[in-house]
């Protein structure tokens, strides 16, 4: 912008002159007072140069198709114009028009002018222009301060609004930046923890079935194998072929429920009366592990969904509730009249909650919860014990199906805890 500005600066100024140099006869006449000195008033016909009747615009020497300008604006230009002979000494100068500079200090500007070599050019604040004809130079000066000093201020308004522009454009890609790249991180550090995980929760299997062959292989070394034992590697085998199928299969389940392009068969289905049941489907498997469970459903809750995912979505939450539950507390006689350990109790909630139905299971835990850990609990593989302590089977994939269930039904899922030691999972899904 500013390059196109200084241009039309210079196209302006030139274009001023020419007309001003054309029409200099016209513009100053004798018959005003105002005969231009530089001109020899024998050489030119003041009729040809002053018609009191011309009131149109001035043209330059290109005619009307070129530079013109009115007479108000010529009698707004501030210039002087130097003539010079053949030797280059000063002729005459027209000072009428111009305040800020005197004779003695013209002549000096035309002689650095013609030094210069150049036919037009800026001096200053000053747009010259050389024009010669029969060996007489006439050096025309143009006052263009007033438009250079509105150009350089523009210049510094444009400078500045750039670099402040370009300070907030900075900002905000940095800001944007940051957010854009911080989930492509972030999956590349889970793709990397993924591939760590599954490889481990492979292993592990793969090297129990490795040392049940070594034994069955030693076994059949022996003259007489013991049939027995060779039972129980094979169902040390099958175990752990199990587990793996399990895990392919999960994995499998859970790759299909995160393709964008999965589409659920949603009918209307009653959630209360799904909850209710895989709840109560539980109770014996709780109840076998010293635990209770306890529901607040409340009735006549439906969902757009499908009933076999929803029932999935249900058995995973309250299994990993009865899991990782803590273990019955005994209590001291005298507390309880039979003196039985008090069951710990995993409570499965329902409600509906403006335009969403929510799942809720609470269980308490042994070890103390962070911030940390709930941020990852629904990541493929992830366990809350560092040690990846397996006792309690699965694979830690659980709840990241679980996540992909409720997704898929357009809702949200998430974690937290109130005391440190409580497990709250919270499945938020459309109603019907």
């Amino acid at each position: 912008m500013n390059i196109i500005n200084y241009q039309k600066v210079v196209k302006d100024a030139d274009a001023r002159i020419e007309v001003l140099e054309e029409n200099s006869g016209r513009f100053f006449s004798a018959r005003g007072g105002m005969m231009p000195q530089f001109f020899d008033e024998d050489d030119y016909d003041i009729d040809d140069m002053f018609d009191p009747d011309e009131d149109g615009p001035f043209f330059g020497r290109g005619g009307a198709g070129g530079p013109s300008m009115t007479r108000d604006e010529a009698e707004e230009s501030r210039f002087f114009v130097v003539t010079l002979n053949e030797d280059g000494n000063v002729r005459r100068t027209y000072m009428e028009r111009i305040s800020s500079v005197d004779a003695a200090e013209a002549g000096t500007m035309a002689d650095a002018v013609l030094a210069s070599g150049k036919d037009a050019g800026f001096m200053g604040e000053f747009r010259y222009s050389v024009d010669e004809e029969d060996g007489i130079r006439r050096v025309t000066f143009l006052d263009c301060g007033r438009v250079l000093e509105s150009f350089r201020d523009f210049l510094k308004a444009s400078i500045l609004m750039s670099l402040l522009g370009l300070l907030i454009v900075f900002a905000v890609i940095c800001y944007f930046a940051g957010r854009i790249v911080k989930p492509v991180a972030e999956s590349y550090e889970k793709q990397k923890r993924f591939i760590t995980d599954a490889g481990h929760e492979i292993k592990t299997p793969l090297a129990i079935i490795k040392a049940n062959i070594d034994l069955m292989d030693m076994e059949l070394d022996k003259k007489r194998v013991d049939k027995g034992e060779l039972r129980e590697n094979l169902g040390d085998i099958n175990d752990q072929v199990d587990r793996l199928t399990g895990l392919t299969n999960d994995l499998v389940y859970l790759s299909r429920m995160e393709e964008a392009e999965n589409t659920l068969v949603m009918t209307e289905v009653p959630l209360s009366d799904i909850v209710a049941e895989t709840a109560e489907s539980f109770i014996p498997l709780a109840e076998e592990r010293g635990k209770a469970i306890g529901t607040d459903i409340e009735p006549m809750i439906s969902v757009q969904g499908s009933t076999k995912e929803l029932e999935k979505l249900l058995s995973i939450i309250i299994e990993n509730a009865v899991k990782y539950s803590i273990p019955p507390r005994q209590i001291p006689l005298g507390e309880l009249e039979d003196g039985m350990p008090a069951p710990p109790v995993i409570n499965v909630a329902l409600r509906r909650e403006g335009k969403d139905a929510v799942i809720e299971v609470r269980n308490e835990t042994e070890s103390e919860l962070t911030n940390e850990q709930l941020s990852h609990v629904f990541e493929r593989f992830y366990r809350m014990d560092s040690s990846r302590n397996s006792q309690t089977g699965g694979h830690g994939i659980g709840l990241s199906m679980a996540s992909a269930i409720v997704k898929a039904h357009g809702g949200h899922i998430s974690a937290r805890t109130t005391n440190g030691h409580d497990f709250i999972v919270t499945a938020e899904i459309p109603v019907s």
